[in-house]
């Protein structure tokens, strides 16, 4: 690689940027004043790697070094002495035909060559997209379940990394905004807007990158033994709710280790639906008796989930404490910075204040850990402003990206501090460079309750698979997906298609959505408590195998949910993102379309088995069909997992017949 990065080329200038945001989702635009490319006056080799000296017409001078550590090229450009720029881009040649992934979590594509990326958290989802859908929707147009134009991608974990097929990683140390752009075969361009400092690290096999990538970054901790025993119900509206859809669950055949109840502290209804009071104090009016019947559910092997985020419900008693004793993020004028999220404004806590830090991390300990919850949503992170004050002085630009590694850090200081490192975890959906050696899973996010490829669960395997690229290498979906409005709901098809895909994932977890009423659930009849039955024992069949692949993933940083071309290393394997491989031997792939029992199928060169019918298949492609029960599911035929086969094959027709 040094031969490569020896032939870069840099630009600088100077700019400004223009950030308005609304629910999370950033507008940006930039006013650059200058910029010119930087031309060579020296050149030399060092002990471990080079050094070249550019300089600008003004006589600025640059100097750009690159030395091999521990198996990996560190390098920075950096400027001689005091400097204006705040605009750097360095350009670099690739190989020609080469596949690029990761960037964080990205939804709607897989392979991203051709495409520009920015990397700068956002939420997802914002009000003009799903308005521009729901008219789509509306007038029935063939393109409302079709991907957004790329370059209006914002994405919940965004991380300056990207993975390609030719085996080589670039990560960069930058904390604001940034660009990629992979929109010329054979270079590769890195806009900042800080001195950059990057490293880039080469492997003869993706598992062996993966190692020097989350060797690096940083890699999840195991999960509880636990969460692999069947289905995390999700249940709202108190504790006789829980115990009735537990004893449903239950009386169908389900297998069901955790019950997830987001509401815990109680609800709020709004125009958006039914949503979480953001006090976190359990509501006991709402969960009577919940202390008790969290110790009895335990004892029946089923753990207690809920739910918490950096916000605070400004009309509650949290909120109250926290802004007397100065804990929220500031606005300029020195009050409390209110955010509105969906149709409510709430607080922030201050991520920078270390007695605000040391005061969430007690009520996570005391009101969450203490009540005896097992696990929880680590939810948001990704709306800090650019234009709040921070208790800690540094300029919000900077720290933004950041917020939600920082967040993920406190609930996993938390969980340590308490002693449960073995029994209880956290999921989150934000990200950025240090979330992967804080947080233990992702989740892939709020999906739209549909079959579109961007939003609904279409979206599900790239947001996946980029995350693995990007050096995390444990997520999953809700099951069902969340976002309700208007005209989309949860369809029956729906669900029964999501749990399929989400069993053949680390953690088979419910969401109910955000109008509950308005969707699908698990237990509405028979037939789909027969299906959580049957998915719910195929989940718990493969425990043994998944925490197989879980520690691979501790100790190695090898992705659980993997790509095709990880082993495979065949054209189409580069940018297929309806299929993926659970670990080595598996091979799910989904019904992703509405009204489709069949899709065809696709095997790398290898020896098959249907996990279903028994029946061997060879490389190739093949027609699958797809009753509701599992998806077209195949195992290697060398697989020393064989009699997982005979397993999932005695739930599947017990349950059907």
């Amino acid at each position: 690689m040094i031969e490569y990065v020896k032939k870069i080329r840099v630009s600088v200038g100077r700019g400004e940027n223009r950030f308005t945001m609304s629910r999370g989702s950033f507008r940006y635009q930039e006013q650059v004043y200058t910029r010119e490319t930087l031309h060579r006056i020296r050149a030399g080799k060092t002990d471990k790697g080079i050094r070249i000296l550019f300089e600008s017409r003004e006589g600025e001078r640059f100097l750009f070094t690159a030395e091999e550590k521990d198996g990996l090229i560190r390098a920075s450009l950096q400027p001689v002495g005091e400097t204006a720029m705040n605009r750097y881009r360095i350009s670099f040649p690739a190989e020609e035909g080469l596949h690029i992934y990761g960037c964080g979590e990205i939804h709607s594509e897989f392979d991203l060559a051709g495409k520009k990326v920015r990397i700068f958290v956002a939420e997802h989802q914002n009000t003009s997209r799903i308005g521009r859908k729901l008219v789509r929707k509306g007038l029935r147009m063939k393109s409302a379940e079709k991907s957004m134009h790329f370059s209006r991608y914002e994405s919940y974990y965004a991380q300056p990394t990207f993975t390609t097929s030719g085996k080589w990683f670039f990560h960069s140390e930058a904390k604001g905004y940034s660009e990629f752009d992979f929109t010329k075969d054979g270079r590769i361009t890195y806009r900042t807007q800080e001195p950059p400092v990057f490293w880039i690290g080469r492997a003869d096999s993706f598992t062996d990158l993966s190692e020097k990538l989350t060797g690096l970054l940083g890699r999840q901790r195991p999960l509880p033994d636990w969460v692999y025993n069947g289905a995390v119900l999700a249940v709202q509206g108190g504790t006789e709710e829980i115990e009735r859809k537990i004893e449903s669950a239950r009386s169908a055949g389900a297998a069901v280790c955790g019950v997830w109840s987001q509401d815990w502290c109680g609800c709020r209804r709004t125009g958006f639906g039914y949503q979480v009071m953001w006090n976190w104090a359990w509501d006991r009016e709402l969960y009577k008796d919940l202390d008790k019947k969290i110790e009895e559910w335990r004892g029946k092997g089923i753990h207690f989930l809920g739910y918490i985020n950096p916000f605070l419900a400004i009309e509650k008693e949290l909120y109250r404490y926290a802004s007397e004793h100065g804990y929220c993020v500031k606005d300029k004028a020195g009050n409390d910075y209110l955010v509105t999220i969906t149709t409510f404004p709430a607080a922030m806590i201050d991520l920078t204040n270390p007695a605000a830090w040391d005061w969430y991390k007690s009520v996570i300990r005391d009101n969450m850990i203490g009540l005896g919850m097992s696990g929880w949503m680590a939810d948001f992170g990704e709306y800090l402003p650019v234009d709040c004050v921070l208790f800690s002085g540094e300029d919000p630009y900077y720290v933004h990206n950041e917020w939600p590694a920082m967040w993920a850090r406190l609930n996993m200081e938390a969980v340590r501090e308490a002693g449960k490192e073995n029994e209880v975890f956290f999921f989150t959906r934000a990200g950025y460079t240090g979330t992967p050696a804080s947080s233990p899973m992702m989740w892939t996010g709020d999906h739209h309750v549909d079959w579109s490829e961007d939003d609904g669960i279409g979206a599900v395997i790239p947001a996946t698979l980029s995350l693995a690229m990007s050096g995390f290498g444990i997520a999953h979906s809700d099951v069902g997906g969340y976002t309700t409005v208007s005209r989309m709901t949860r369809s029956r098809e729906l669900l029964l298609r999501w749990e399929e895909l989400n069993v053949f994932s680390p953690l088979y977890r419910f969401h109910e959505g955000n109008q509950p009423s308005r969707n699908v659930q698990f237990d509405e009849d028979e037939e789909l408590l027969a299906h959580l039955a049957r998915c719910s024992r195929v989940h718990a069949a493969l425990k043994g195998y998944l925490k197989a692949l879980e520690k691979e993933n501790t100790e190695k940083g090898t992705p659980v949910m993997r790509p095709i071309f990880y082993h495979y290393e065949e054209e189409r394997a580069w940018t297929e993102k309806t299929e993926y491989l659970l670990g080595r031997d598996i091979l799910v792939a989904p019904i992703l379309e509405k009204g489709s029992s069949r899709r065809e199928v696709w095997l790398p060169e290898d020896a098959w088995i249907d996990m279903l019918s028994g029946e061997e298949y060879c490389g190739g492609t093949y027609p699958a069909v797809a009753t509701h029960g599992l998806p077209p599911v195949f195992i290697r035929k060398a697989s020393t997992w064989r009699e997982l086969v005979t397993d999932i094959r005695k739930i599947w027709v017990k349950k059907k017949s």
